[in-house]
């Protein structure tokens, strides 16, 4: 069967939009699943919404990648957008048309193109995802290399070539999964501005004519299908062959920090698109980590306890759905700083997240590192409903307990693999976390609730505080533990409601 490319799609007999030729606006570092799941499906979207007749050059940011085969399919691929929307199963197919061509930086020959890219007067965007590693001021990098090192470096040899052209400045949109990408990656850039000398002009020109702007992404993207006989059925169905087919879920929204203006440039609010410009991306990730993250902490580990295995099936049990609505809108929503609408759409959105047919998310996999995940996603939501309301959130405290449940459940043995439990229905599970957090509670396996609830709680390195100083909070874990083990964990979830 023939691979993807213009004139094959064309004989597939495909009526969607397509956008074969536009001039270059956006330069992406970054040619993985993610990125073309996200950020070029806003811009194909806006081809198609509103006219915004732009294309987007594709750099590979590590010596290997896929630049052959994107440019062996002319930048074509094909984007399924699966889950679930107000409960009814969504499967939308797109062929992705904005992708002009991918270039790989550590060939010579594509590196001068690159350069050439950031130099054209229709560049508008520069936007990457070089993962967390690749926002980092690396000093072993040089204006001499070809290409330099670090992404910064190649952004700042890039955003040179431009100045010294007498260009308009760029819109820089990070999407690095670490706090303030934006304003990292600027500093990183300011940086080697200083180490190689490269004049106060050019300082001028990055700080007022250049715009960094910190994102918070959010979409999860289980990228290829790995069953042979769906990629099959799908290539027949499709008419041809596509090894770039990339899946994401239905949902995605991207905040994008910045001021006024930039709404209005940017083609995404014309649109329609679910991409927002904010004057601080920061309440919405603590919106995101603490709902959507904090919700899957808070119930995944009693839930487990209570005979479940995917998120998707504790859906449908109404004691531990009902359990996660109370803590997400009785204790998490009200002390967020973004409004009640806001959150608690947001909050809904994730039921259909957490309920997508296409997903077997595994809750062994969430409780990966509960300790620091709880610290980090939880314990805030929990101090923070309590300096505020004077009283313990009930499910909140109920998920503290869960997670000691799930650390100490008839503790079997520690070993390479991890500590090994034994679930109340009779079969082993291994808890995953830090050498020190396992080898603690193995150190426990012979406590009785009350001992071990203290030691815990009082575990300082395990929670940056002693939580016994709370008013309440260790009889309360005591008798919640207790309720747990002897009547199961639905049973306790239940008991809150």
């Amino acid at each position: 069967m023939a691979k993807l490319n213009y004139e094959v799609l064309k004989n597939s007999g495909y009526d969607g939009y397509i956008l074969e030729d536009a001039p270059v606006k956006v330069l992406q570092f970054g040619e993985g699943n993610f990125l073309r799941a996200f950020v070029d499906y806003w811009f194909d979207m806006s081809n198609e919404k509103v006219g915004w007749n732009g294309k987007v050059a594709l750099v590979q940011p590590i010596a290997q990648g896929l630049t052959k085969l994107i440019n062996e399919q002319e930048g074509l691929y094909t984007l399924y957008l699966r889950g679930s929307e107000n409960g009814e199963k969504i499967n939308r197919k797109r062929v992705i048309s904005v992708v002009d061509a991918c270039y790989n930086p550590y060939e010579a020959e594509d590196w001068a193109k690159i350069i050439e890219i950031a130099k054209s007067d229709d560049l508008e965007y520069i936007a990457s995802n070089t993962t967390e590693a690749g926002i980092v001021y690396d000093p072993q990098s040089t204006m001499e290399q070809t290409p330099p090192n670090s992404f910064p470096a190649k952004l700042t040899v890039l955003l040179y070539e431009r100045f010294k052209a007498g260009k308009k400045g760029v819109v820089i949109l990070s999407c690095e999964l670490i706090d303030a990408n934006g304003k990292e990656l600027e500093k990183c850039v300011k940086q080697h501005i200083a180490d190689w000398g490269l004049g106060e002009d050019f300082a001028k020109w990055i700080e007022e004519e250049n715009l960094f702007c910190s994102t918070l992404v959010d979409r999860i993207v289980p990228g290829r299908i790995r069953d042979p006989k769906e990629v099959a059925e799908l290539e027949k169905e499709n008419g041809y062959e596509d090894p770039l087919l990339v899946v994401g879920e239905v949902f995605g929204v991207w905040y994008i920090e910045g001021p006024e203006w930039l709404e209005e440039k940017l083609p995404f609010k014309a649109a329609g698109l679910n991409v927002h410009v904010v004057p601080d991306v920061i309440p919405y990730k603590k919106r995101k980590v603490r709902i959507l993250n904090g919700a899957h902490t808070g119930f995944v580990l009693g839930a487990y306890l209570a005979g479940q295995d995917i998120v998707r099936d504790c859906m449908f049990n109404k004691n531990i759905h009902d359990f996660m609505n109370k803590m997400l809108y009785d204790e998490i929503i009200p002390i967020l700083p973004l409004s009640k609408e806001d959150c608690d759409a947001f909050a809904a959105a994730v039921t259909d997240r957490f309920n997508n047919p296409f997903v077997d998310h595994q809750l062994m996999s969430i409780s990966l590192n509960s300790s620091s995940k709880w610290r980090a996603r939880n314990m805030p939501s929990f101090l923070e409903y309590i300096e505020k309301f004077d009283k313990l959130p009930e499910a909140l405290t109920m998920s503290l307990a869960a997670y000691i449940a799930f650390y100490s459940n008839d503790i079997q043995r520690l070993d390479e693999t991890g500590l090994v439990c034994k679930r109340p229905a009779g079969n082993e599970y291994t808890v995953n976390d830090d050498a020190w957090v396992l080898q603690f509670y193995y150190d426990h396996k012979d406590a009785d609730a009350k001992t071990l609830v203290h030691d815990v709680l009082t575990n300082e390195k395990m929670w940056g505080q002693d939580l016994t100083q709370i008013e309440g909070l260790e009889d309360k874990v005591v008798e919640d533990l207790q309720l747990i083990r002897e009547q199961g964990a639905e049973a306790a979830y239940a008991s809150v409601l």
